[in-house]
C-alpha cells in the first residue's frame, strides 16, 4: 500500500526506513530542519551534508546514510529534449533499487510541482499489485509506504489534500493497469476482464455496456468476434460511459484488450508467444485512467470502449483467406491472424464514430513489435491525423513520464500495402519494411475513414507496456494529462499540453477548424 501525505511525520529510520530521492540541485536545498526527524538519532547533519557532497550522479547515484536503513538517492542534474524532466524512468529504478527493506517505509520525494505528477506515476510502477509468490501469501501484516513530496522552485507551497489526491487516484489508476497486464490468461480471460470493468463501473455509479459472443456476430463486430470467436471464454465489446451536463465534446478512449494472443492459426513460436499475457495492455490502461478521470472531475462526455478477445486456436478459429465483414461496413481478407489487434479495434474506433457520436477518438494498444524497434522501449510511438494532437502527446509524454515519439503519418504512400483483390483490404502489409507500425495504425483509422473530420489520436504502447517481466501501467499517465484540460483537478490542468494557446506550434494557425481542442 503506498500513501501520499502531506507530511510523513517524523520516526527513526531503523524503525521505519528511509529514501530520500531527487535531483542533486534539489536535495541541496532541502533544509536540515526538515528532514532531521526523520533521520535522528542515526543521522547527523554533519553526515547529512558529507553525503550530499559526495553524490556525482552519472546519470544516477545513491550514497547509505544509516547502514541499509536510511539513502538518499540523486536523478540525473540534467535529460535530453526527447525525456521527461521528472526522470521518471530513473525514479522507478532508483526505488527499486535503493529504498531500504522494511514492512512501513518512507519515501521523501524532492521535486519541483510541475514534476510531481510524473514522479508519483514513476513511484507507482516500482510497488506492482500482482504476486503468486507462496511467501507473500503467508504475509500477514501489510506493507506500506509513505510518500511525502518536499517542493522546490516555483510554486513550492505545501501539497494540498487536493493534489494528494488526484495522486492517489492517478497512481490507483498505474497499479490497476499494471496488475490486469501481470495477471496471466489463466485468470485473466475475457470474463474476468469484464469483472474489473464492472467493479470500476459500480465505484463510479456507471452501468457498462456490453455486447458478447453471438450478439457480436448478429451486429455487425467482425472484427472482433473473428479473433475471439475459437475461445473457450467469449469476445466482448464493452463500454463505460461519462456523460456530465454542460459538456461541449464527446471524446472515446479505445482500449485493445486481447487477453491472450497465440497468433491464432498464424501461430506464434516458443519463444514469442511467452509474454502475450500483456496484449490486454492497451484496455487496462483505459481502465485506469478513466476510473481516475472520473474520480478528479471530467467536465466532457468520455466514453471507455474495451475490446476484448483472446485469440486462440481452434476448430472455429479464423483462418488466413478468410475474409470478414467489420462494423464500418468493409471488408476484410485476412491474411495473418496474428494481425488480430487492428481488426478489434478498427471495430471499436467505428463504433464510438457511429454509435458514440465521438469528435476525438483514441486508440491505445500493445499492437506492433516493430514500435519497439521504431521508438524504442520507453517511447510510445503516436500516430494521428493532427499535427497539434501529435505534439500534444509528445509534450504529455514529457510531463507525465510516459513518453511518446512520433510516427510517420502519410495514408497516400502507406495505406497500399493492404491491398487485396477480393475484399476491401487485407489485414497485413505487402512489405514488412515499409513503416509497419504506421501501416497498423492506418488499417485502425481506414475503418473511420481518412477524411473523418475529427481528431483521431493511435497510441502503440508495445514496447514500454513492461519493463523486463514486469507490467509498467504505461498509458494511464499518458491518458490522464493528455486530457487534463478537460478535468476539473488543478494539477491535471498543469501537467495537461492542450488548451493554452502558448503551447500550440506554429503550424496550428492552419488545422482544419472542425478538428476541435481541449478547453
Amino acid at each position: 500500500m503506498t500513501l501520499f501525505q502531506a507530511s510523513a511525520g517524523d520516526a527513526d529510520p531503523q524503525s521505519r526506513p528511509l529514501l530520500l530521492l531527487g535531483q542533486l540541485h534539489h536535495l541541496h536545498r532541502v533544509p536540515w530542519s526538515h528532514v532531521r526527524g526523520k533521520l535522528q538519532p542515526r543521522v547527523t547533519e554533519e553526515l547529512w551534508q558529507a553525503a550530499l557532497s559526495t553524490l556525482n550522479p552519472n546519470p544516477t547515484d545513491s550514497c547509505p546514510l544509516y547502514l541499509n536503513y536510511a539513502t538518499v538517492a540523486a536523478l540525473p542534474s540534467r535529460v535530453s529534449r526527447h525525456n521527461s524532466p521528472s526522470a521518471a524512468h530513473f525514479v522507478t529504478r532508483l526505488v527499486r533499487t535503493c529504498l531500504p527493506p522494511g514492512t512501513h517505509r518512507c519515501i521523501l520525494m524532492v521535486c519541483e510541482r510541475s514534476d510531481a505528477f510524473a514522479s508519483a506515476c514513476a513511484l507507482a510502477r516500482a510497488f506492482p499489485l500482482f504476486t503468486h509468490r507462496s511467501g507473500a501469501s503467508r504475509r500477514t501484516e501489510k506493507k506500506t509506504v509513505t510518500v511525502e513530496f518536499f517542493l522546490v522552485g516555483q510554486d513550492n507551497g505545501p501539497v494540498e489534500v487536493s493534489t494528494l489526491q488526484c495522486l492517489t487516484n492517478a497512481t490507483e489508476g498505474v497499479r490497476l493497469a499494471a496488475r490486469i497486464v501481470d495477471t496471466p490468461c489463466n485468470e485473466m480471460n475475457t470474463d474476468t476482464f469484464l469483472e474489473e470493468i464492472k467493479k470500476v463501473g459500480k465505484d463510479l455509479g456507471i452501468t457498462p455496456t456490453i455486447i458478447r459472443d453471438e450478439e457480436l456476430k448478429t451486429r455487425g463486430f467482425g472484427g472482433i468476434y473473428g479473433v475471439g470467436k475459437a475461445a473457450v471464454h467469449p469476445p466482448a465489446l464493452a463500454v463505460l460511459s461519462h456523460t456530465p451536463e454542460g459538456a461541449t465534446q464527446t471524446i472515446a478512449w479505445v482500449g485493445k484488450g486481447i487477453v491472450y494472443d497465440t497468433g491464432g492459426l498464424s501461430i506464434k513460436g516458443k519463444t514469442t508467444m511467452p509474454g502475450m499475457k500483456r496484449d490486454c495492455g492497451g484496455a487496462a490502461a483505459v481502465l485506469g485512467a478513466f476510473r481516475a478521470a472520473i474520480k478528479q472531475g471530467f467536465k466532457d462526455n468520455l466514453h471507455a470502449v474495451f475490446c476484448l478477445a483472446e485469440n486462440s486456436v481452434g476448430p472455429n478459429a479464423t483462418r488466413p483467406d478468410d475474409i470478414h465483414l467489420l462494423y464500418s461496413g468493409k471488408t476484410v481478407e485476412i491474411n495473418n491472424t496474428d494481425a488480430e489487434g487492428r481488426l478489434v479495434l478498427a471495430d471499436g474506433v467505428s463504433y464510438a464514430c457511429k454509435d458514440l457520436g465521438a469528435d476525438i477518438i483514441l486508440d491505445i494498444a500493445t499492437l506492433t513489435g516493430a514500435q519497439g524497434i521504431a521508438t524504442g522501449k520507453y517511447h510510445a510511438a503516436v500516430l494521428t491525423n493532427s499535427a497539434e494532437w501529435e505534439a500534444a502527446c509528445v509534450k504529455a509524454g514529457t510531463r507525465c513520464g510516459d513518453l511518446v515519439h512520433p510516427l510517420v503519418y502519410c495514408p497516400e504512400l502507406h495505406f497500399s500495402e493492404f491491398t487485396s483483390a477480393v475484399a476491401d483490404m487485407k489485414n497485413s502489409v505487402a512489405d514488412r519494411d515499409n513503416s509497419p507500425s504506421s501501416c497498423a495504425g492506418l488499417f485502425i483509422a481506414s475503418h473511420i475513414g481518412f477524411d473523418w473530420p475529427g481528431v483521431w489520436v493511435h497510441l502503440d504502447i508495445a514496447a514500454p507496456v513492461h519493463a523486463g517481466e514486469r507490467a509498467t501501467g504505461f498509458g494511464v499517465a499518458l491518458l490522464l494529462a493528455l486530457f487534463g484540460r478537460a478535468s476539473e483537478d488543478p494539477l491535471l490542468n498543469l501537467v495537461s499540453p492542450l488548451g493554452c494557446e502558448a503551447d500550440a506550434p506554429e503550424a496550428d494557425a492552419e488545422r482544419d477548424s472542425k478538428r476541435r481542442r481541449l478547453v
